[in-house]
């Protein structure tokens, strides 16, 4: 097994890479590359191969990589190295060593052991607090600005290096599930001392067992307590301080070094010196910052996430503690809008060529979608493919779910018809239909802490797919269920949702029958049809749904030329020479969805 050491012009500039025992690796400026360096100008996006054997490893110059190895002091495409080896590309170094097995003192030579609890730590004083505090500023932005958590990684470890002067190495030690240690990332002040390994019996007393800040001081000499203070040992002492995070294995910061009477100060024993008590009382506040900020990053990714299915009050009302009773799954009564986009296959067999601009149309198109549902406080449920789901109702019950998820409705078939005919915008061409079902369901949550899916269930959400579905079949934009039109029509004064009863349906495949009504905008935005025309409709369905077809067909047929509304119930009539047949019930029974 080899490990690869790049080091850059800055000190800052460090990384080491772990090999496996056989396989390959790509070093490159690109984050997809195995061992990402983005210090380095004079890397290509993918730069070298590394082929790695037991006692070598092949390095080729892949193609398209532009500036040369230097290896041995000269220029080549590909070469052979071996630990101690190394290679230049532009003023970054890559140092090829084997990593030591153990240097950690012997787990049998343990001298003392101390707890630490945070009250022994209160009054302890810091003698270089001003250079300790420069050090914790630059913590959040750290961590902040790390791209990943292996850059976090290696950022805090010199951060601790840096405050932390008794320190000889300094690890991100973590505990899996088999008990054992893991080193996410090490280094130490001297690289000519090479790795070290920490000590599982410390890492697991103070992550596992105690959950508290723990010091090992090991004898260097045959366990003999006069000779445990020399230098003979790669190190003498350690102690782990715990980060700890409930969504994750244990993991914390392994602080070494080397015995120094200095670190003792008044105490008889290390663990009682005031200068280490400082050191373990320093890593110990960095740890509280690294909790409080990683924390505070995973509430903003979780904000984020929930944004693109809440409204910024039901956000709001959430506030910041997002593991709430409110957003588990529950039974509710909810109105579902299921909205689904017009012209696109028409579209994608035009745009075959640029399907990402296609892609990007689509995705305007349900941004305008999600836009009106959360304008009119509802949640996002779902995408799928060209259509949105949206629902209100959770995780707040309110009186208002129908007539909101209404005007949510009419927002959108607005937004469509002003741009369908405007060739120079991006949704022209598109238009929608909406189906929206007022009933029980099950809604909330479902995933992790950093991923969350909001999503609803039950039959409510069925009927609203499928009556959008009957949209294209009864020739109308917006279709709402007979429990969704009962409640608009016991509203007063509701002028911007005017509704018209269309006919008494059975879905394919459904048992129970539905009415079924057309939502309307105000008749200032759509004065061609007056509410006295509405009301003589309406007459025509009941007579159609009574059997008297005759009379329903003159009805229908003083519909404006531009309503299309008209024309299901006008076809099948004519079908039937305007004679409902002998066993009409009123049902329309659709042969498919």
């Amino acid at each position: 097994m080899f490990e690869l050491l790049v080091e850059g012009p800055n000190p800052r500039q460090r990384l080491r890479h772990l090999f496996p025992k056989q396989g390959s690796a790509t070093i490159g400026r690109h984050e997809q590359a195995d061992v990402a360096i983005p210090w380095e100008n004079f890397l290509s996006r993918r730069h070298v191969e590394l082929t790695i054997g037991d006692e070598k490893i092949d390095v080729r110059k892949l193609p398209g990589a532009g500036n040369p190895l230097f290896f041995a002091g000269n220029p080549t495409d590909q070469f052979s190295m071996r630990a101690g080896d190394f290679f230049v590309i532009g003023s970054t170094r890559f140092l090829l060593r084997k990593p030591a097995q153990s240097t950690s003192p012997s787990e049998e030579s343990l001298l003392e052991q101390v707890t630490f609890q945070p009250q022994e730590l209160a009054s302890v004083r810091f003698r270089d607090a001003d250079r300790r505090i420069e050090v914790l500023s630059h913590l959040p932005d750290v961590i902040s600005g790390s791209r990943s958590e292996a850059d976090m990684y290696f950022h805090l470890v010199n951060l601790i290096l840096a405050g932390v002067a008794h320190a000889e190495a300094v690890a991100i030690v973590q505990l899996d599930t088999n008990h054992s240690i893991k080193v996410l990332h090490w280094d130490r002040r001297r690289e000519t001392a090479g790795p070290f390994q920490p000590s599982l019996r410390l890492a697991k007393e103070s992550l596992e067992n105690s959950r508290r800040t723990v010091l090992h001081v090991w004898s260097s000499d045959e366990g003999e307590r006069g000779d445990a203070f020399t230098h003979s040992a790669e190190v003498d002492w350690a102690f782990c301080t715990p980060v700890t995070e409930a969504d994750r294995e244990p993991w914390g910061l392994y602080i070494a070094g080397r015995m120094d009477r200095s670190l003792m100060g008044t105490g008889e024993t290390l663990g009682e010196g005031d200068n280490l008590r400082a050191d373990v009382k320093f890593v110990e506040l960095l740890s509280a910052i690294v909790r409080a900020v990683i924390r505070t990053n995973q509430l903003e990714r979780q904000q984020s996430g929930l944004r693109q299915f809440f409204a910024s009050p039901v956000l709001a009302a959430l506030g910041d503690d997002l593991n709430t009773d409110l957003l588990e799954p529950r039974d509710c009564d909810v109105t579902v809008l299921f909205c689904d986009l017009r012209g696109f296959s028409r579209q994608a067999d035009q745009s075959a060529d640029n399907l990402r601009g296609l892609l990007d149309r689509v995705s305007r198109a349900l941004g305008v979608m999600t836009e009106q549902i959360h304008a009119h406080g509802g949640v996002t449920g779902d995408f799928q493919g060209d259509a949105a789901l949206g629902f209100w109702g959770w995780p707040f019950a309110s009186d208002d779910s129908a007539l909101k998820a209404c005007r949510a409705a009419l927002g959108i078939r607005d937004a469509f018809s002003q741009t369908f005919h405007r060739r120079d915008h991006p949704l022209a061409g598109f238009h929608m239909g909406i189906g929206i079902a007022h009933g029980r369901a099950v809604a909330g949550k479902i995933g992790t802490s950093d991923q969350v899916k909001i999503t609803v269930f039950g039959p409510v959400v069925n009927l609203a797919s499928r009556l959008e579905g009957m949209t294209k079949q009864l020739q109308v934009p917006i279709i709402i269920d007979e429990a969704t039109a009962a409640i608009l029509r016991s509203r007063d004064a509701v002028d911007d949702c005017r509704l018209r009863k269309l006919a008494k349906i059975l879905p394919y495949g459904m048992e129970n029958h539905v009415v079924v009504s057309e939502l309307l905008p105000a008749a200032s935005v759509q004065p061609e049809l007056t509410d006295e025309l509405i009301r003589q409709f309406e007459r025509g369905v009941d007579d159609f749904i009574a059997g008297d077809w005759e009379s329903a067909y003159r009805s229908l047929h003083g519909m404006p030329a531009g309503d299309r509304a008209q024309d299901f119930l006008s076809i099948l009539i004519a079908q039937h020479n305007r004679a409902a047949p002998a066993n009409w019930d009123g049902i329309i029974r659709l042969p498919g969805k």
